[in-house]
């Protein structure tokens, strides 16, 4: 990977994450259609008793595969996991949605509401779908932020202080930031136009301000690329 992906594979996250969540999305879209067909052919039978062992099995199923990949990703702080752990809870919310449901009609049976019974699945469908389907836009939304490369304001700002500090205290004539962030990689690139004549310094120097610089940023260092660069040409710069 070090030899044709110098940069590393980063930018793969915010792709997959952006797949991943207009799929899920899809799917949450085609219940809610498939609930309403239901609902418009007068609903249909269900087996009450063998519908809730299967609901009751995978709701435990999800829920635990939602609880260990939260409890993992705590560590790895990984887009594409939180967004998996957010798929595993949207099945969990639609089979437990379910597994009330056909509680429900188990209670129904033999009264007055019997009547709903072949609206229970299809209505539980139509109203769970229509509450998950908004719920991936979050990570959506900040993956197509990633893809266009759309500088983080926040961390923009946090890169500018730290570049205007420190070049108030060096006496640098200005400089120029350009922050990028693609999943958890952060590329950081900081020119600083020095005057000309500036007197000379030991490289053993320059290299310690970029080391003050790149502690000032902070940031996990193996998540971010950071470029430190010294001129007397602001073309450079821009």
């Amino acid at each position: 990977m070090g030899e044709r992906f110098n940069m590393g594979l980063w930018h793969l996250e915010p792709l997959v994450i952006a797949i991943d969540g207009l799929m899920l999305m899809s799917i949450a879209v085609y219940a809610f259609v498939n609930g309403l067909k239901g609902l418009a052919s007068g609903g249909q039978p269900v087996e009450f008793g063998p519908a809730l062992i299967y609901a009751g099995v995978t709701l435990a199923i999800c829920a635990s595969m939602a609880l260990f990949g939260r409890r993992r990703n705590r560590t790895l702080q990984s887009g594409l996991i939180a967004l998996d752990v957010k798929a595993w809870i949207m099945s969990s919310s639609i089979t437990g949605a379910l597994l009330l449901a056909f509680v429900l009609g188990l209670l129904l049976r033999g009264t007055q509401g019997a009547w709903l019974l072949p609206y229970v699945d299809p209505m539980t469908l139509v109203v769970v779908s229509l509450a998950i389907i908004p719920a991936p836009l979050r990570e959506v939304w900040q993956a197509i932020r990633e893809i266009l490369l759309v500088t983080p304001v926040e961390l923009r700002a946090q890169v500018e202080e730290v570049a205007r500090r420190v070049a108030h205290e060096q006496g640098f004539l200005g400089h120029r930031t350009y922050v990028a962030e693609f999943g958890r990689a952060v590329q950081i690139e900081l020119y600083f136009v020095v005057p000309r004549g500036f007197p000379p310094r030991p490289l053993e120097e320059w290299d310690a301000l970029r080391d003050h610089v790149g502690e000032a940023i902070g940031g996990v260092e193996r998540h971010r690329w950071l470029t430190v660069l010294f001129t007397t040409d602001l073309e450079w710069a821009e």
